[in-house]
């Protein structure tokens, strides 16, 4: 399946997730990733459980559309073998701690040298300068320093609340996935590589371009408002008889359309509820009030009403509902691949259609070190150097079953 980045050679020395997520998004848009593991493999191998026939869930959900290369980089053959690849590479990416690439003879300023145009990715915690350049960095920290944990959950003066997925890790990943697109389009341009940094640190900041809008403005420090928006209402999940909803009735037009089809239309001439500005300061009187409405009705009935009144609403699905969703099928968000162990599995797929160059997901994980063999051939290794190599133990591979 084409993709638009064809013709992209990736190296993806990096472990967990952000590093991970930016090589499957380069993967599924058509580029040639190959993930190089220490010979333990990343560790998100031993992230179990879950396991599928004894593989783990998390890797596998990470690396699929990747080819698998595993080098013992404490070996000198192994980083020359790395060097040699690295000379006809489009793009390196890494999260080591800053100054590892370095000391294994793999900074960016030495393999430039050899190629010029390599589009060397850095993947930190904080990034690269600046005065916590050397911290290391996970999710948790970066959520709770970037502010999103004093902005999510139910309420203040309650115990500050991460938000339930990696949000700093995957959305490093993108960022970095499209900051080598754009470095990548350079490239093509040019010939000129470049290096780029980006951080945990900095991905989560991105997530409070609201509430940082309103601290810039008012000098005050935002607080969590549940599910509702700190800008506009009603915007917010509401309980129903039987579930929850979430309502998007965000601007005037839709508030008229709202206590139309909830038979309130009292509720447009009250004092505190007659434009968003006064919603806003009176939210809880407008949640109670509300609450009341739709408690009276299931999930389902009040979704029907509002879909055909024009409001905009949804239900609060779980994953599992989510993955069964006609919309997330519809659009390819489900997809299946073959392992050699695991067997048949599901993961996420492409978020971004392309009419020309669709991309999409065309093998599973690797094993560790799957294949070894075949990208240093490519490379320009004979079969006596590579045996040699594996029998050294600075490459490692793994054959499937069969």
């Amino acid at each position: 399946m084409v993709g638009p980045l064809e013709g992209c050679r990736v190296l993806e020395l990096t472990h967990i997730m952000a590093g991970p997520t930016c090589g499957m998004m380069l993967a599924d848009m058509g580029a040639d990733v190959i993930k190089v593991e220490k010979p333990t493999g990343d560790d998100t191998r031993r992230l179990t459980p879950p396991t599928i026939n004894g593989e783990s869930a998390a890797f596998l959900m990470m690396n699929r559309n990747k080819r698998g290369l595993a080098l013992d980089l404490k070996q000198d053959s192994a980083r020359d073998a790395l060097k040699t690849l690295l000379k006809d590479a489009d793009v390196v990416i890494e999260n080591f701690r800053g100054g590892t690439m370095e000391r294994l003879g793999l900074g960016y300023e030495t393999l430039k040298e050899e190629n010029p145009g390599l589009i060397f990715v850095s993947i930190s915690g904080f990034g690269r300068t600046g005065p916590y350049a050397a911290r290391g960095g996970f999710d948790l920290i970066a959520q709770g320093m970037s502010g999103i944990m004093t902005i999510t959950g139910e309420g203040p003066g309650r115990p500050p609340v991460k938000v339930g997925a990696p949000l700093s890790d995957i959305t490093a990943g993108i960022i970095a996935a499209m900051a080598v697109s754009a470095a990548y389009a350079h490239k093509l341009k040019t010939g000129e590589g470049q290096k780029v940094d980006t951080s945990l640190f900095e991905a989560a900041i991105t997530h409070t371009y609201w509430q940082s809008a309103i601290a810039f403005a008012t000098g005050e420090t935002p607080h969590p408002l549940g599910s509702a928006h700190p800008l506009s209402a009603p915007y917010q999940a509401f309980q129903t008889s039987d579930g929850w909803i979430n309502l998007g009735a965000a601007n005037q037009r839709n508030w008229e359309k709202l206590v139309t089809c909830i038979g309130a239309p009292e509720l447009n001439e009250d004092p505190r509820f007659v434009s968003n500005h006064e919603r806003m300061h009176n939210l809880p009187a407008l949640e109670e009030e509300l609450n009341k409405v739709f408690r009276q009705r299931t999930t389902e009935d009040w979704l029907a009403a509002l879909e055909e009144a024009g409001v905009p609403a949804g239900p609060v699905l779980t994953v599992n509902e989510m993955h069964e969703d006609p919309q997330a099928l519809a659009r390819e968000m489900i997809v299946e691949t073959d392992h050699p162990v695991a067997g048949m599995t599901k993961a996420l797929g492409l978020p971004v259609k392309f009419s020309e160059t669709p991309g999409g997901i065309e093998r599973p994980a690797p094993l560790l070190g799957q294949h070894s063999v075949e990208v240093l051939a490519e490379g320009g290794y004979g079969a006596d150097e590579i045996e040699a190599m594996i029998a050294s133990g600075a490459v490692i591979q793994t054959l499937p079953p069969g």
